[in-house]
């Protein structure tokens, strides 16, 4: 294993160290491994408070500031934060109008961010969540009980921050997040595993000849194994399971191709061309996208994609200043 590391167990403490050195827009609470912004949101606007394992950078971290998160929970690599870390995000970030709770669809994070929510609820905290999942390449898996919430994460916190950054009441800011939710879909695959620096050797095995089709974020099996093929067929192998599960044709929409840790950008524009490509075919009309390294798996190579329905009001929310460390446009 080769990692730019101190020691195994020091990984995450060192990272949180480092992002609070980096971003003079958040700061750290570190007895709870909580990123927040450095200036909280106004009073009477509803906050955002997301997280889960370590590994996904910039997921969730690099997604707070001003037009997305107003907290982050940094869980153990690839695990999810426990409701103490949640609970104390929740009241940290609250500014008298409710608090949403982003997750994405894994056992571990809803079963505690469902016990963060009930404990800031004893304590005057009106919370509501939203959980993603987006995933089509599988039902049930390893973690998780139906999809797993996946890619479209990263848009639905962009486009729900700015919702709340309008200052729209609880309600109206789950309405957009249900919205998102409905006309999302995304799939993965993966050319590599990847290596938890805990365990020092990669997560699974997978032949230098073979990938794997419809991979979770953590190293989770997906649909199939079969020979590495040319970014052509990778692309329609992902871009057709869902145009199969959601009607797209004749609609606007976001697309997002996210590399997993280790694709470098070239080899990402040259899918994102294949894609593009796919979706002309299938009368679908991208009217934004994004192209590069947004929710990963440590060093795992590979890339996912992911579909949005974007009618206007979804665009003129994706179009909304943001300013992060993983997104900003518009200031």
């Amino acid at each position: 294993m080769k990692k730019l590391i101190n020691e195994v167990d020091d990984v995450i403490t060192d990272a949180l160290k480092g992002i609070e050195a980096s971003d003079e827009n958040v700061r750290v609470d570190h007895q709870n491994r909580v990123i927040l912004r450095a200036t909280p949101k106004e009073k009477g606007k509803v906050a955002l408070v997301s997280g889960g394992g370590s590994g996904h950078e910039p997921l969730h971290g690099g997604f707070v500031g001003l037009g997305m998160l107003d907290a982050a929970c940094a869980g153990q690599m690839f695990t999810s934060p426990t409701p103490d870390q949640m609970q104390a995000a929740t009241t940290a970030v609250d500014a008298g109008a409710g608090v949403l709770h982003i997750v994405k669809n894994y056992t571990g994070d809803v079963m505690n961010f469902e016990m963060a929510a009930e404990i800031a609820a004893d304590e005057g905290v009106k919370v509501a969540t939203v959980v993603v999942a987006d995933d089509v390449a599988v039902q049930d898996s390893l973690y998780t009980a139906g999809r797993r919430g996946v890619g479209l994460t990263v848009l639905l916190e962009k486009i729900v921050g700015a919702a709340a950054e309008e200052g729209r009441d609880l309600d109206a800011v789950v309405a957009v997040a249900n919205k998102v939710n409905e006309g999302g879909r995304s799939m993965g695959m993966a050319l590599t595993s990847c290596t938890v620096p805990a365990a020092g050797k990669p997560t699974f095995d997978l032949p230098e000849d073979e990938m794997e089709i419809g991979i979770g974020i953590h190293g989770e099996p997906g649909r199939h194994r079969e020979k590495i093929g040319s970014a052509r067929d990778i692309a329609k192998q992902l871009v057709d399971p869902i145009l199969h599960d959601l009607d797209y044709a004749g609609s606007d929409v976001i697309v997002m191709v996210n590399g997993m840790g280790a694709t470098p950008l070239i080899e990402l524009y040259l899918m994102y061309g294949e894609v593009k490509a796919l979706l002309d075919e299938a009368g679908v009309t991208i009217a934004r996208n994004l192209v590069g390294n947004y929710i990963t798996s440590l060093d795992m190579a590979g890339c996912s994609v992911t579909l949005l329905k974007a009618d206007e009001e979804i665009l003129g929310l994706w179009d909304a200043p943001v300013k992060t460390a993983g997104l900003r446009w518009g200031l």
